[in-house]
C-alpha cells in the first residue's frame, strides 16, 4: 500500500520560498499508472489543486499559481518537492501530497480521483 508523508518547515516569512518534501514508500513516482499532486486548503476554504509531477519528471502547474511554483523529483529518495516563492500571508495553508490517476493534457483533477494523501502539513507564513 502506498503512503506518502510531507516533510518541511512549518512557519515562512513573507516574500521568502516555501519548500516541502513528499516521500513516498510503497509506490514508484516513475510508473506511468499514477501521477503525483500538491493539494492545499487555506483556512476557510476548499481543496486547492496547485500542480502535478508525471512519471517522466515533467510537471504542470495550477493557471493561479505557475509564475509562482516548482514541482520536482529525487528519484533516488522516491520523493517530489514543492516550491512557492514569494509568499504571503494568503499561502498560509495545510498543503498535501496526492496521488492520483495519469495525467493527459487538459486534464482537470476532480479531487475525488486522489486515492492516497499524505497527512498533511501546516504551513503558516508571518513574520
Amino acid at each position: 500500500q502506498v503512503q506518502l508523508r510531507e516533510s518541511g518547515p512549518g512557519l515562512v516569512k513573507p516574500s521568502q520560498t516555501l519548500s516541502l518534501t513528499c516521500t513516498v514508500s510503497g509506490g514508484s513516482i516513475t510508473t506511468n499508472d499514477y501521477a503525483w499532486s500538491w493539494i492545499r486548503q487555506a483556512p476557510g476554504k476548499g481543496l486547492e489543486w496547485m500542480g502535478v509531477i508525471v512519471y517522466d519528471g515533467s510537471s504542470v502547474y495550477s493557471p493561479s499559481l505557475k509564475s509562482r511554483t516548482s514541482i520536482y523529483r529525487d528519484t533516488s529518495k522516491s520523493q517530489f518537492s514543492l516550491q512557492l516563492t514569494s509568499v504571503t500571508p494568503e499561502d498560509t495553508a495545510v498543503y498535501y501530497c496526492a496521488r492520483g490517476p495519469r495525467y493527459y493534457s487538459g486534464r482537470y483533477y476532480y479531487m475525488a480521483e486522489f486515492d492516497s494523501w499524505g497527512q498533511g502539513t501546516q504551513v503558516t507564513v508571518s513574520s
